[in-house]
């Protein structure tokens, strides 16, 4: 594995060093050496030896980079994944397949070169980067610093599940930035809404209500976005259904299909106004990928439901179904169902019952998404946004009445 790894590491670096009008020393022979050295020197005399072969092969890149500082940017990648190279193939000994990984990641990144110096340079802007920098702090060092534990009245809130809906606000809205640059206007925020809604249609709407006031211009598609993610959420609340009770999914049947069919409608009409998008608009300036300051906006209006959802459940506790799972279906309509649905699976509610609760969380998570849709700041956002979810949510009770009236 050791020789492998070196040889595929050197082939790269010998295809590269022809280019140079100096070719360097370090290629395909001096890269396979390297990764036989610090396995055979982790066999032979263990961590002791691999250090010092390590550290000769560290100081014989040190002088190959200072005897090449003549030419204009040497640079430093030879250098590093030559020592690099001892240490893969020492980890070749206890761990082939993990050595194996690293050192074809380690020549996708050497072959790459040209293509993601244009990306960085040339295709990201400078906001791009800073939002994603942004987004790599929200995640890799504030999130793990967080505690995953529930605090402030009724004990409702947990800082750290808080602060994932704003990483997954923040991802939202950097996807549909990416799929506008991507697609255009016309495709690039329907499909976006669309999958991100498999995620939370609540967060997809905020980041969209975000995205249409930072760029009018995108107003159809946000819009398409936004009421297409409930579809997702249709979707998704019927493989729950199925995957927890199918006697509850076979009584939700005719609602979720009359809210899908709904949603499915409305978000095709303004998918089309999208798709009708002038050619010389449909790549504008996508705007900036995503604005902090509205997810956090995002984050202290979900604590004040979580809070109020947690204050109705402690008022009426368990005398009625449907308050407990309107009382959930404010902060996850999906929750709602879940709770539902195992209380007929496990008997203790009959699976007709179960749909009066299931439609109460999805209308209370309902007048959640029509606050998210108001977060932006864009009105006509919101007064296209609104009566799609109030015609989606009104399809379901009209499904269940028709079901009930008629045996469907």
């Amino acid at each position: 594995m050791a020789l492998g790894v070196g040889l595929l590491i050197g082939a790269e670096r010998e295809r590269r060093k022809q280019e140079r009008p100096t070719p360097s020393a370090a290629g395909i022979r001096t890269f396979t050496v390297a990764t036989l050295a610090g396995a055979v020197g982790l066999l032979v005399g263990g961590v002791v030896l691999l250090s010092i072969v390590t550290a000769a092969v560290a100081a014989f890149a040190a002088l190959g980079y200072w005897r090449d500082l003549g030419e204009d940017d040497p640079g430093l990648t030879t250098e590093l994944a030559l020592v690099l190279a001892v240490l893969v193939g020492a980890l070749a000994i206890p761990q082939p397949m993990i050595a194996a990984g690293v050192g074809v990641v380690v020549a996708i990144l050497l072959a790459a070169r040209t293509p993601l110096h244009h990306f960085v340079g040339s295709v990201l802007t400078a906001d791009e980067v800073r939002s994603g920098l942004l987004l790599a702090g929200a995640t890799l060092v504030v999130l793990p610093l967080l505690p995953d534990q529930a605090v402030g009245p009724y004990q409702a809130l947990n800082l750290r599940s808080i602060w994932l809906v704003v990483i997954l606000l923040l991802a939202i809205s950097a996807a549909g930035h990416v799929a506008i640059r991507t697609l255009g206007v016309r495709f690039g925020l329907p499909l976006a809404g669309l999958a991100s809604g498999f995620v939370s249609s609540t967060a997809t709407i905020g980041a969209m209500s975000a995205r249409a006031a930072k760029t009018p211009g995108v107003l159809a598609g946000a819009v398409a976005g936004a009421v297409l993610s409930t579809v997702a959420t249709i979707v998704q609340m019927a493989v729950l259904l199925a995957a927890i009770s199918m006697p509850t999914l076979q009584a939700m049947a005719a609602p979720l299909a009359c809210a899908g069919l709904a949603a499915v409608a409305y978000g095709a009409v303004f998918t089309l106004q999208a798709l009708r998008q002038p050619p010389d608009e449909e790549h504008a300036d996508p705007g900036q990928a995503f604005s902090l300051t509205t997810a956090l906006v995002f984050a202290g209006t979900l604590a004040v439901i979580l809070v109020v959802s947690a204050a109705l459940s402690a008022r009426f506790g368990g005398a009625g179904a449907a308050v407990g799972a309107a009382a959930a279906g404010l902060v996850d309509a999906h929750a709602a169902a879940i709770s539902i649905a195992s209380l007929a699976a496990s008997g203790h509610m009959e699976p007709g019952a179960a749909v009066l609760p299931i439609l109460a969380g999805l209308t209370s998570n309902t007048l959640t998404k029509m606050v998210f849709a108001f977060s932006g700041g864009q009105r006509a956002f919101a007064w296209r946004v609104v009566p799609g979810l109030v015609l989606v949510a009104a399809a379901a009770w009209l499904g269940a009445l028709l079901q009930a009236s008629f045996g469907l």
